[in-house]
């Protein structure tokens, strides 16, 4: 049986619900994890979902911000939500998924904080808490890692571009937040928390470029194409060969008032 996971952040889904229904339609996911949703888990479109068949539903909103959710045909034995850093944010939501060959497999879903514009913690506390954020993440995990059989997927808007071909402009973004080099010893720490399998470079190695987000700022973003990986699809190594088929949607960028980042798509073969 195989299993298709999707994750976006879709900016807004009450705005965007039709790009959502789109996707699903044209896609058809299993589950479809959702960052940056922007309302209280009261305000979430839950009729639009479940009028799709996606019935099964995990919310940690909050109004104006934030935000995350996770949307599925297949039913939950468990949800979690845990609020990092005790400062009150949605950014985080897990489900155990519930029967079938896939039963008990783990998929957290994450919106990682984007840390401002200054990559220097002593002057931003945005970039502070998002490193900080992370570590927390990694010892999450970590407490965890002796369980080699832990079936466990993360995906979400993690909020960095970690490797060279991840961006357009190495050496231009070197001092960008999402690309500094002290966001990207936070995330290979954390990557190596539970030995986890960035699934998207497994399949499609350097130095292809991969990106997932392009800037609003951008008159064409297509024919600038300044983009930047920041969502990811991670999983553990019990999981690692049965994972693949990712696809990353770049032409949801030029949607009808799209989000500024696309859907990825990724297959569990069990």
């Amino acid at each position: 049986m195989t299993l298709t996971i999707a994750t976006w952040n879709i900016n807004s889904v009450r705005l965007r619900i039709e790009l959502v229904k789109d996707l699903l339609k044209g896609y058809a996911p299993d589950i479809l994890c959702l960052q940056e949703i922007k309302c209280e888990d009261g305000s979430f479109p839950t009729k639009a979902f479940a009028e799709m068949g996606y019935e099964h539903i995990a919310v940690n909103g909050q109004k104006g911000y934030h935000g995350v959710a996770t949307v599925s045909r297949v039913p939950f034995a468990k949800t979690t939500k845990r609020d990092f850093c005790e400062k009150g944010d949605s950014r985080h939501v897990a489900v155990t998924l519930d029967g079938g060959p896939h039963e008990g497999l783990e998929l957290h879903n994450f919106y990682v904080p984007a840390g401002g514009d200054e990559p220097d913690r002593a002057v931003n506390e945005k970039f502070a808490h998002k490193l900080d954020f992370l570590t927390e993440m990694t010892e999450m995990f970590g407490k965890r890692r002796t369980k080699t059989k832990n079936k466990l997927v993360m995906v979400g808007d993690l909020n960095i571009a970690p490797r060279e071909h991840d961006v357009w402009g190495h050496k231009q973004l070197l001092k960008t937040v999402s690309h500094t080099p002290i966001e990207v010893e936070h995330m290979d720490a954390l990557q190596a928390s539970h030995k986890w399998v960035d699934v998207m470079r497994e399949e499609t190695p350097e130095p292809e470029k991969l990106y997932t987000w392009w800037s609003y700022r951008a008159k064409d973003w297509r024919a600038a194409n300044k983009g930047r990986r920041l969502d990811h699809i991670w999983v553990t190594p019990a999981l690692a060969e049965a994972s693949g088929n990712i696809r990353i949607l770049t032409d949801a960028r030029g949607w009808e008032r799209p989000s500024d980042h696309v859907p990825v798509l990724m297959d569990i073969t069990l």
